[in-house]
């Protein structure tokens, strides 16, 4: 057994599968080799975690960087620098860039882009769309793929599929877990007039919880006739949760921060920096969302962060942008919710670090277990902080938070061993790699 380590982490409470208790964790060339007393041991680095609970590394498996094509409002460096500021140490990209990542040569190009740059780890989500359905399941198994993402509303030309035989010919295809956007695009389009000039409150109204029901109930058909796996982002109604109870073989799903936080109530005072897809709603599917966290209907966090200038948020509705700031915010709110007792540690280490691994199949990732990867978010559970804009890592600049008080904090990010980010601080240059994943891994 191996004496000399590395790096070191001592003193602090480790909340891993064994529970939470004192433990020191020895790393060695990147990943865990020993969890234990280790106060006869050595390393090139110790860290003295006393007072702060190390967790695995928190993972936010939906974020919008916005390289290519969009780099006025992020890119990967930015992005990956607000995650790790706010102790994410692994993130998975969305689509939507310009090109769209559709193709092996997309996907390709941006995992060239991230490799050595970006602050944190990295999985790029592949659009499904009807011109690559055949090609679906090849792609989902290319290096640096997270999956195939698909979306039934809220998107324009080549990535909306809409229609239920679009979306089962992308899932005849798949054998990974496929994410969705589910909102029903046809009941989009009808509703259109339910929207108000200059009044982001009616935002819930046109995109309301019918068409997020309608199509989650839509989605979970067809993956039982295609024989499918599926993953429903970004749940934002009480009705979907109670749906979802009954279908957990074939679906998981994902809650945001802004929708366990915010109400309708918040359009008053945030106005179009609260606008998203789908919409901040009335409190009572906040509560529902909740609901899905404390039955464990709800499978992981995604930050959906999702960045725009002030400028174009400052459009007047309905012509400004859905999409906020998240990935730098997600840790310290639901800490903050920890500390509130809304749930335990160990359950948001389950939603942040254990479900991703669960159910994505991340190669040595998602547990604080020896052989995996040395990624670490350090807290502070007990610590007071504002949240400013001043603090954003990210290009835009700001988050819907601005001035909220929050106890408990992240001081730490570790990756693969590395200290990235200590007492706010980005202290390592970019090394990010592609995540690796247990159903693609390489021959």
């Amino acid at each position: 057994m191996a004496t000399t380590f590395d790096l070191i982490l001592t003193g602090g409470s480790v909340v891993n599968h064994d529970g939470e208790g004192r433990r020191d964790i020895g790393v060695k060339d990147g990943r865990i080799a020993r969890i234990g007393d280790l106060g006869q041991a050595s390393a090139g680095e110790t860290i003295d975690c006393t007072g702060l609970h190390i967790l695995p590394g928190v993972v936010d498996s939906q974020v919008h960087f916005r390289e290519p094509g969009l780099e006025h409002k992020e890119d990967l460096e930015t992005g990956s620098r607000a995650a790790v500021l706010g102790g994410v140490t692994a993130v998975f990209e969305m689509p939507n860039t310009n090109p769209l990542t559709t193709s092996e040569a997309a996907l390709a190009d941006k995992v060239r882009r991230a490799t050595n740059r970006m602050h944190c780890d990295f999985a790029f989500w592949v659009g499904g769309t009807r011109d690559n359905a055949r090609d679906v399941g090849e792609l989902e198994r290319l290096p640096g793929a997270a999956g195939i993402k698909v979306f039934m509303g809220s998107s324009t030309g080549d990535l909306l599929v809409e229609d239920d035989e679009g979306v089962a010919s992308i899932l005849r295809n798949t054998r990974r877990r496929s994410a969705f956007h589910s909102e029903d695009e046809f009941r989009l389009r009808e509703r259109l007039g339910e929207r108000v000039e200059r009044d982001p409150s009616s935002h819930p109204v046109w995109r309301d919880e019918l068409a997020a029901l309608r199509c989650t109930e839509r989605l979970v058909r067809i993956a039982r006739q295609t024989r499918a796996r599926i993953h429903v982002l970004h749940i934002s109604t009480a009705e979907e949760i109670v749906f979802l109870e009954q279908h957990k073989d074939v679906a998981t799903c994902e809650a945001t921060p802004h929708h366990l936080t915010l109400t309708a109530d918040d359009y008053a005072r945030l106005g179009t920096l609260l606008q998203m897809n789908p919409p901040v709603r009335a409190a009572r599917h906040r509560d529902g969302v909740w609901h899905g966290i404390s039955q464990g209907i709800v499978d992981v966090l995604g930050s959906d962060h999702a960045p725009h200038t002030l400028a174009e948020k400052a459009k007047t509705y309905p012509a400004s942008p859905s999409g906020m700031t998240g990935v730098q915010t997600l840790v310290p709110i639901m800490l903050d919710h920890v500390n509130a007792g809304r749930l335990t540690l160990q359950r948001f280490v389950d939603l942040s670090s254990h479900g991703p691994q669960r159910i994505f199949g991340m190669a040595r990732k998602g547990r604080i277990a020896a052989g995996y990867d040395a990624d670490f978010t350090i807290v502070d559970l007990k610590r007071r902080e504002t949240i400013t804009n001043a603090q954003a890592g990210s290009k835009a600049g700001w988050t819907p938070y601005d001035g909220k008080q929050v106890t408990g904090w992240p001081v730490g990010t570790i990756v693969r061993g590395t200290r990235v980010m200590w007492e706010g601080e980005i202290v390592t240059p970019g090394q990010g790699r592609a995540v690796e994943f247990s159903e693609a891994l390489p021959a």
